[in-house]
């Protein structure tokens, strides 16, 4: 009998399916991880705007973190949306009972429609208490730009600012370059070597999710026992296969396909 394994996701309830807890759970199902889920806050949100939140109480954060790990052979954690001080606090704590878990910071700041997620002082807290307990952290472009202080424009200052990061936080980085134009290129820096993952732009695909489904996909990727490398490069094929292969919810808007066709055989 073969186990399959199981990796969780801490995040935001998205209304619309495309992102959070809704995105992670089907990026594990689509790699054929378990998926389970603490939830953080509920978001009333579709694909181009959010209009309202609500947190959930850090106890019941708490609770659901206690349940899952105690009941679950869980064996990678990706964070999405942590939205306060308090909820930053409880996770920390509980997840620093389990320093050899793999756990990748996906340190969402804002939402895609540019709705503010993360006050100053929580993510104060989120690099002081969280930061150090990471395998991973996964910032895009602007989360980049928040967290190191600088401009990111190019891929010379990705390189640079991922650099940076590492620098600053003693954390494996891998900076989302999605935001730029030209090839869809990451780089990841782990004080070692830097690597730099691409692939081509695909346009004419709504991107919402994007983030969240490619941490999902290290999360389960590494929750299968692939090392930091290969779990960014298989996730970095799992993104670009969901956007060539896309759901068209009407005849002018695509959105990203969890679970996509077979990669193209070479």
């Amino acid at each position: 009998m073969q186990e399959i394994p199981a990796a969780l996701s801490i995040a935001g309830s998205d209304s619309g399916g495309g992102a959070g807890i809704q995105a992670d759970l089907k990026t594990f199902a689509a790699l054929g991880v378990y998926g389970t889920s603490v939830v953080t806050a509920v978001t009333a949100q579709n694909l181009d705007c959010i209009t309202d939140i609500q947190n959930l109480r850090p106890a019941i954060v708490a609770h659901q973190l206690c349940a899952v790990l105690s009941g679950y052979p869980v064996r990678a954690i990706k964070t999405g949306m942590l939205p306060t001080t308090a909820i930053i606090t409880a996770v920390s704590k509980i997840l620093s009972s389990r320093p050899l878990l793999p756990l990748v910071i996906d340190p969402v700041l804002r939402s895609s429609s540019g709705f503010p997620l993360l006050s100053a002082q929580a993510l104060r807290i989120l690099k002081q208490r969280l930061f150090p307990l990471a395998t991973l952290i996964t910032p895009n472009i602007p989360e980049a730009e928040s967290l190191a202080g600088c401009p990111i424009t190019d891929e010379k200052g990705m390189a640079e600012a991922a650099s940076l990061l590492y620098r600053l936080f003693h954390v494996p980085v891998m900076l989302k370059g999605g935001h730029l134009l030209g090839e869809a290129a990451d780089f990841y820096e782990d004080g070692t070597q830097q690597l730099r993952f691409a692939a081509a732009r695909i346009t004419g695909v709504d991107t919402h999710g994007s983030g969240c489904t490619l941490s999902a996909a290290i999360t389960a990727s590494l929750a299968m026992g692939l090392s930091l490398p290969a779990a960014i490069s298989n996730a970095k094929a799992f993104m670009t296969r969901t956007l060539q292969d896309p759901l068209h919810l009407s005849p002018d808007r695509s959105i990203i396909n969890h679970f996509p066709g077979p990669e193209p055989s070479r």
